[in-house]
């Protein structure tokens, strides 16, 4: 049973100054803020603490830090409240800025979507029962490797991928390319191929082509995060049946987080779980703004190229669309219904409780991704013609999000709620 108790909450500032709130229109800011806390403050599904952004043409027009990015154990210290500059973990919305460092790689001539990924780790992966298959960067990107998780075992570093693959993994029946399975496992593959293909161990290749030139704070690796942005960290929490928040990841306000296990004489392209690719990312909702400004913008990053318009188009072209009646991939439960190069398509598929429409009433369709993680449940979701888009972080949540759908979509109750709040200051 969910505990429908309100988790009380006394900021040490006052929630309205924890807020960036232009005009917007007829409606006043200050009604916005008070949505935003009653979505944080919902007796049925309260929430630990949430960040979110809205943007049109690269402007932020909406953005609002409300709850608790560390609730402190009674009596241990104090609470600490989410601001501007919490970090998040952001669990797979990190694929999708992992996808933009292996474009770079692709417009450096470094890396290639269709050679057969094997050329680079420097032996075979392919699938057992099609063996004429290659897999390449594409499959990995957009879901049709025909790899499977295997529970958890993709965070595995201990291991190196050619050893799992001497052991054998995990696949669906269908060959690469002709099925859609969201997999983990996709991006610690394609995490080794792209250091293979760089040079470069895969945090300091994150940070050299994603990260730095997008002025972003953050890392795929806690233990690397500068002290002030460490102290901001948040805390994910999950809520037990009794109403407590139980810290699940990244509890490091007494205890600094361990460095990644990289063995002495690391081998690239060994071990791609080390950092977490899948969802490993630490940063903050303005930093993915950044990212969403620049692929509205088609590529173009404060006036200067960051990608190629082709790169960006490539990203955004769709590469598998469910169609039930062929039953040509797993929609999770109608949240997934199209997909591109390391992106979601949303393309406004509806029915009650099922589907991935954004708005109340339909008519939207958008890119981005979505996370969900030790509690936390994130999304970026964009709309390049009008370039505008929305972000959020719940660094903690009191039901499974995965399990408990909304009226008209298979989102979480509380993320319905709160996109159709933040989709309205845009549309």
């Amino acid at each position: 049973m969910l505990s429908r108790r309100t988790i009380p909450y006394r900021p040490d500032l006052d929630r309205r100054r924890l807020l960036a709130l232009p005009l917007l229109g007829a409606v006043p800011a200050f009604a916005q803020a008070d949505e935003l806390q009653a979505i944080l403050d919902d007796k049925t599904y309260p929430l630990a603490s949430l960040s979110v952004l809205v943007q049109r043409q690269g402007t932020t027009v909406f953005e609002g830090h409300v709850g608790r990015r560390h609730i402190a154990p009674t009596g241990k210290g104090r609470d600490l409240p989410a601001s501007s500059d919490t970090l998040f973990r952001m669990a797979s919305v990190s694929k999708l800025v992992v996808a933009l460092a292996a474009m770079r790689l692709v417009e450096g001539g470094r890396l290639a979507l269709d050679a057969d990924i094997g050329e680079l780790l420097g032996y075979s992966l392919r699938h057992p029962q099609h063996p004429k298959c290659a897999l390449t960067v594409r499959l990995l990107l957009s879901h049709r490797s025909s790899l499977l998780d295997d529970g958890d075992s993709y965070a595995d570093s201990s291991l190196t991928l050619q050893e799992q693959v001497s052991r054998g993994l995990r696949w669906s029946g269908p060959a690469p390319g002709l099925h859609f399975e969201y997999c983990n496992f996709n991006y610690v593959v394609l995490a080794c191929v792209m250091e293979r293909a760089s040079g470069m161990r895969f945090d300091r290749l994150m940070q050299e082509e994603v990260l730095a030139p997008l002025g972003m704070q953050g890392s795929f690796d806690a233990s690397q995060l500068p002290p002030f942005q460490l102290a901001n960290l948040a805390t994910l929490y999950r809520q037990d049946e009794r109403g407590h928040w139980v810290p699940q990841a990244d509890d490091f306000q007494t205890v600094a987080p361990k460095p990644a296990p990289v063995p002495a004489h690391y081998p690239l392209g060994s071990r791609g779980a080390l950092f977490g690719p899948q969802g490993g990312l630490r940063t903050r909702v303005r930093d993915l703004a950044t990212v969403m400004a620049m692929l509205n913008a088609g590529g173009l990053h404060r006036g200067h190229r960051y990608l190629r318009r082709s790169s960006v188009d490539a990203l955004l072209s769709e590469q598998w669309r469910h169609d039930e009646s062929m039953g040509n991939g797993n929609n999770l439960d109608g949240l997934f219904q199209a997909w591109g190069l390391g992106l979601q398509h949303f393309i406004d598929r509806s029915r009650a409780s099922w589907g991935d429409r954004l708005v109340p009433g339909g008519g939207l369709q958008a890119w981005g991704h979505l996370g969900e993680a030790y509690g936390l449940l994130s999304g970026m979701i964009f709309e390049p013609r009008r370039q505008i888009g929305v972000i959020y972080a719940m660094g903690g949540t009191s039901g499974d999000g995965n399990a408990l759908h909304g009226r008209y979509s298979s989102f979480s109750p509380w993320e319905e709620k709160l996109l159709a709040l933040l989709w309205r200051q845009v549309l």
